[in-house]
């Protein structure tokens, strides 16, 4: 009884000389790796020419600051529980007098830490923050020998004074 129609009759033929050898097999082989050979090389020669990369590209994190100077962080810890990876960190700490002009609110992230290590770039925490603290930029995340290197506290993320308020100069994807 046949189930279906698919069925192959399957022949135990004995291989010759030139197949036991793999004779057919390496010059199969061979001729892929020489048409390789006159292929245009995806190369590119990396400090001279810059690749091109996606408008949804997303880089190297950004802690951002007001037009006065002050950090949008308020510690709500929404990025961290966004996070899939679990590479985001916070410490909440609260702004005490004299202070006003470094924070905006009462609340502010005392510690900020992302592990780029476990970071998978998927822009979620950026799109979780109600303040719209956390950007991702275009700029590349530079390359390390030290995995304690790789984790980035705030001395690392947080927008220096004096840029422009807003790191992302491209738009998100919508339809």
């Amino acid at each position: 009884m046949k189930l279906t129609n698919r069925s192959k009759v399957v022949v135990n033929k004995e291989m010759t000389l030139a197949e036991k050898l793999y004779l057919p097999a390496i010059l199969s082989g061979m001729g892929i790796t020489i048409k390789h050979f006159f292929k245009k090389k995806p190369t590119i020669q990396y400090p001279e020419q810059k690749r091109d990369f996606s408008f949804i590209y997303r880089g190297k994190h950004v802690l951002k600051r007001d037009e006065e100077g002050r950090e949008n962080c308020t510690a709500c810890g929404l990025c961290a529980v966004s996070c899939p990876a679990e590479a985001i960190s916070i410490v909440a700490g609260e702004r005490k007098p004299g202070e006003e002009k470094l924070y905006r609110e009462e609340k502010y992230a005392k510690s900020y830490e992302i592990n780029m290590l476990r970071c998978i770039f998927c822009g979620l925490c950026e799109e979780a923050c109600p303040k719209d603290a956390i950007y991702l930029t275009e700029e590349l995340a530079p390359a390390n020998y030290d995995r304690s290197n790789f984790i980035y506290g705030k001395d690392k993320l947080v927008q220096p004074l004096g840029t422009s308020a807003h790191p992302k100069t491209y738009k998100p994807y919508k339809k």
